[in-house]
């Protein structure tokens, strides 16, 4: 099926591993220009190397950060047609799961909606007038399955990205008839760095089973949380549904939230 990507520019934030390397590669494939931003490069972003790729290193967490890769964006390729804020998870420097409400502090909730939520916010107010200049275009927001199933655990992460399911469907009601449609996928655990880095989320939940990582990531974390598939998400199944809302094949959806979880959600 062509997606009709090809010409159009788009930016992808948290590009450099992961979903979001999985999504700068498939829109590269379709044939998009891409700026890919995240704090720094990677030797698997650096492969895809070309003239339609461009890596912005940035904070996002810098309040000026987020305007800088959308101007970047614009400034190289001449405009802009897609966002897709893919980072969010642990803030730099943090470690989840975290246990427990009472274990984030004050400062720790901030970290976290300024991460998964307020960085999102900048990103679009600088977005949506280059996007209205072009006629429109598709925001993707990677949201999370936590957003809808509470647990004793990750309390700050899944309350910013209740905020950014909130915000996805604002932003799609508030400008869907000026044709800037506004979607959001919601993963479950994807088997990413954030799971199989040293001291990432295998390693603390191995420490508080008593098990090893390679348990955790194969039978533990699939059976703690009903897996239906009973594995974790590959990233690719992600970047794939994020380039079908990317595209206009997808113009009469708008507002909508795709669970590509493993089958994690199980209510109606």
């Amino acid at each position: 099926m062509d997606l009709r990507l090809s010409g159009q520019v788009a930016v992808v934030t948290g590009a450099s591993k992961g979903i979001g390397l999985a999504v700068t590669r498939t829109l590269l494939q379709e044939g998009a220009s891409v700026v890919a931003a995240s704090r720094s490069g990677t030797p698997e972003l650096a492969e895809l190397a070309g003239a339609d790729l461009i890596h912005f290193p940035v904070d996002l967490m810098d309040p000026d950060g987020p305007s800088q890769v959308v101007q970047r964006a614009v400034d190289a390729f001449g405009g802009l047609d897609i966002l897709v804020n893919n980072a969010g998870g642990p803030p730099p420097g943090a470690a989840l799961p975290r246990f427990g409400f009472l274990t984030p502090t004050d400062d720790e909730w901030r970290d976290m909606f300024e991460f998964n939520l307020f960085s999102v916010v900048r990103a679009i107010r600088a977005a949506i007038p280059y996007l209205l200049s072009r006629g429109g275009g598709a925001i993707i927001n990677i949201s999370s399955g936590l957003a809808r199933q509470p647990a004793a655990m990750n309390v700050d992460y899944g309350a910013a990205k209740s905020g950014l399911n909130h915000l996805s469907k604002s932003l799609a009601a508030e400008y869907g008839s000026q044709g800037i449609r506004v979607n959001t996928v919601s993963p479950g655990p994807v088997r990413t760095a954030w799971w199989t880095d040293e001291g990432g989320a295998a390693d603390i939940i191995a420490a508080a089973q008593g098990t090893d990582r390679n348990h955790v990531l194969d039978e533990l974390a699939p059976a703690m949380m009903g897996l239906a598939t009973g594995r974790l998400v590959d990233p690719q199944e992600i970047a794939d549904v994020v380039a079908l809302l990317a595209s206009p094949r997808s113009a009469s959806t708008s507002g909508a939230e795709f669970a590509v979880d493993a089958g994690l959600l199980k209510e109606l």
